[in-house]
């Protein structure tokens, strides 16, 4: 009995089978109005039947009719693009057309997701496809269902494979190694930004020493070669390792929306990707967000398990929807980071007022501290600034977004007054700006 349940539990009728069904339907009905018909559509039904039954047959004569595998990575990386591969080994003797059916995570809203693949007989077939998450958390897999059909088509017969699988979505470990090569060379033309005028050294006076073939001229000491009547140079050693903080403001201003990403995932991902772009340039990578108070905290440090540390403490880092406590973070900072540090400061302002409620706690943490305030462009005002306004509502409108984008550069120039660096960009270009300013600070010897 149970053979039997599941014997039509796995058995699904394709459209072909309808439609010879409705042909045969269509022939009997004639048949009414022309008898002699009767006999052909006889002949048709039987027909039909044996090859249906055959195809059953075909189908069920083999026990293990194809094995599927779906081989997903162990984390997925939150924004990007991820592989998830899909093996299949069909074990009939002929070849099939297969209909995969995996039954991906919920958060990626799919509901019509389905692959048709023929595989060749007694062989194995590799295919894959991208899924691109959205948001940190747990995707969880369901079934993997394959619907298999002989070149008779008229009926499918299904397997399924890998009950849940559970995969966790990391911020955007991905894009490590794609800036890591192009960071630590200061190559980041290819991505459209302007090259870096390397100024000065990048490394700390050690002492002064007799010239020697081979030795830099640019650091002669003219003033030491004069005093000894011999060229005397300077020489320099590499420069301290020094604390770089990535500070993520998780307040409601960071839950706004782009491609599908807030913009606090944004600076997450951001985030992981500086940090290991300042442990390679030898610095010490460290982190924290903060809201109503400061939470994750991952001191600076350049130890080989740093990275993970991070990682980790980014993964479940949310909104709260509250309004930020700038007085809190500064309090924080004035008592937990003793050295003096490169503080990269992940926030939003929309509006001039915005900026002076907290001017007076960014200006404090500025006078310990070197402070980048790094926040975005509002790219829909951009394109409503740019679009010809024909209407009244639309001329009026135009304005309004203008009015606001003169505020962001006003916002620039009102922290430039006070000796703080800012960072003005896209959420698109948000991880390549950053990197470029931490490489600009480093060649003028800042950091």
């Amino acid at each position: 009995m149970q053979l039997v349940k599941s014997f039509f539990k796995s058995l699904y009728l394709q459209n072909r089978f309808f439609y010879v069904c409705l042909a045969i339907i269509v022939c009997f009905i004639v048949s009414f109005i022309f008898p002699r018909f009767f006999y052909v559509s006889k002949l048709l039904l039987l027909i039909f039947l044996t090859f249906t039954f055959l195809d059953i047959i075909i189908l069920y004569l083999t026990r293990t009719g194809i094995v599927a595998k779906r081989q997903a990575p162990e984390k997925f990386s939150n924004g990007d693009e991820n592989e998830v591969f899909l093996r299949l080994e069909n074990y009939y003797t002929f070849a099939i057309y297969t209909k995969i059916i995996d039954e991906i995570p919920e958060q990626f809203q799919v509901r019509d997701f389905s692959i048709e693949k023929k595989i060749k007989a007694s062989s194995v077939s590799e295919l894959k496809y991208m899924l691109r998450p959205t948001e940190r958390g747990e995707y969880k897999f369901g079934k993997l269902n394959v619907y298999v059909m002989s070149i008779l088509g008229l009926v499918s017969r299904r397997f399924f494979f890998d009950n849940e699988v559970m995969v966790p979505t990391y911020p955007a470990f991905l894009q490590l190694k794609k800036y890591e090569l192009l960071a630590i060379s200061n190559n980041l033309t290819m991505y459209g930004i302007k090259k870096i005028r390397r100024i000065g050294h990048t490394m700390e006076f050690e002492q002064i020493k007799e010239y020697v073939t081979g030795d830099d001229l640019r650091t002669i000491n003219w003033k030491a070669t004069a005093k000894r009547n011999q060229l005397m140079v300077n020489q320099y050693q590499d420069e301290k390792s020094q604390p770089v903080y990535s500070v993520i403001d998780k307040g409601r201003v960071m839950k706004m929306p782009f491609n599908e990403l807030s913009l606090l995932d944004y600076a997450i991902n951001a985030t992981l990707v500086m940090s290991n772009v300042i442990l390679k340039k030898q610095d010490k990578a460290g982190m924290f967000t903060f809201s109503k108070k400061v939470e994750n905290m991952v001191v600076a440090e350049k130890r080989s398990a740093q990275m993970s540390m991070i990682l980790e403490s980014l993964y479940n880092v949310d909104t709260d929807f509250f309004e930020s406590d700038f007085g809190r973070l500064y309090a924080d900072i004035k008592r937990n980071i003793k050295h003096r540090s490169l503080i990269l400061l992940y926030t939003n302002f929309e509006t001039m007022d915005a900026l002076n409620r907290q001017l007076p706690y960014l200006k404090g943490i500025a006078k310990s501290h070197l402070l980048v305030v790094i926040f975005f462009k509002n790219t829909e005002l951009d394109e409503l600034i740019n679009e010809e306004a024909t209407t009244i509502q639309e001329a009026y409108d135009k304005v309004i977004a203008e009015k606001f984008s003169f505020e962001k550069r006003l916002i620039v120039n009102e922290l430039k007054k006070y000796g703080i660096y800012s960072i003005l960009t896209t959420p698109e270009n948000l991880t390549i700006d950053t990197i470029n300013k931490y490489l600009e600070m480093k060649a003028r010897g800042m950091v």
